[in-house]
């Protein structure tokens, strides 16, 4: 399976922002992608009110996606934001494509390092795993954003899902630390659940912006099963393309056996209890 990542920077325009992504899911398909990831946030970025740009998942930006996708003939997942019942929004990935209309809405929110995120944006309570069509048939994707990286319970649920293939959709923090937190993080999320994890940021946009928030670090990256980098952007935007080997993810369940085991813990802890 051929994947891209679209290190993209977003402004607060959001047709402008779709603009880049018809750009980089074409220059995704062109380089035989079967699936274009984007960043949080590609509908508009962090640092400015969210409810003035929210739109449903009907409205005209989410069509717009969809009709990119159609078009290049790809899967596109990327970051916007739904108007919330209460008032806030939702922190919204959509993911459209062959065969496939599904979202998920963040349920772990930024309430830390400074920011509180649940202030303005309502959580999602339902894990997401989507099935991507590839030339060789269907590849189970399960789909999370940015801060949900630091909680590995959801990627175990997703892992015992069926998920093959994690994503992670972020505009990561920047400050002391925090590019090398994701970094690892990613790397964790693959060792605990024997996926492939396709980690996707924003990139770092200079020191005034991230000023303004969480607006990326760049250093979007491509783990295998076993934690290892296959590919990794810098701090620049970048359409990272890279191949990934699936049965590798079969090969280390098999080997590393993490699932099987911890499977069999938890029947036996039910039994006991």
């Amino acid at each position: 399976m051929r994947i891209a990542l679209a290190q993209i920077g977003t402004g607060t325009d959001p047709a402008a922002n779709l603009e880049l992504v018809a750009d980089h899911t074409a220059r995704a398909a062109d380089a035989g992608a079967d699936l274009v990831l984007f960043p949080e946030a590609t509908m508009c970025r962090f640092g400015v009110p969210l409810a003035p740009v929210a739109q449903p998942l009907d409205g005209p930006w989410a069509n717009a996606v969809r009709d990119i996708a159609a078009r290049s003939g790809i899967t596109v997942v990327a970051g916007m934001f739904c108007p919330a019942a209460d008032g806030r929004v939702t922190n919204t990935l959509i993911a459209t494509g062959p065969n496939l209309e599904a979202h998920y809405h963040k349920m772990h929110l930024y309430d830390a390092f400074g920011f509180t995120e649940s202030d303005t944006v309502a959580p999602g309570f339902e894990p997401v795993v989507v099935d991507v069509q590839t030339a060789g048939g269907t590849v189970p994707v399960g789909l999370t954003t940015c801060y949900d990286v630091r909680f590995p319970e959801l990627h175990l649920e997703l892992a015992e899902r069926g998920a093959k293939l994690l994503t992670v959709h972020a505009s990561w923090a920047s400050g002391p630390g925090k590019l090398e937190q994701w970094t690892l993080l990613a790397r964790a999320r693959a060792l605990d659940t024997s996926c492939v994890v396709a980690a996707v940021d924003q990139p770092y946009p200079g020191d005034e912006l991230a000023k303004k928030g969480p607006t990326g670090s760049g250093g979007s990256l491509v783990t295998s099963p076993t934690g290892d980098i296959v590919a990794q952007a810098g701090l620049d935007p970048e359409l990272l393309v890279t191949d990934i080997d699936l049965a590798a993810v079969e090969r280390a369940r098999e080997t590393i056996a993490v699932l099987r085991n911890r499977t069999t813990i938890a029947r036996k802890a039910q039994s006991q209890g």
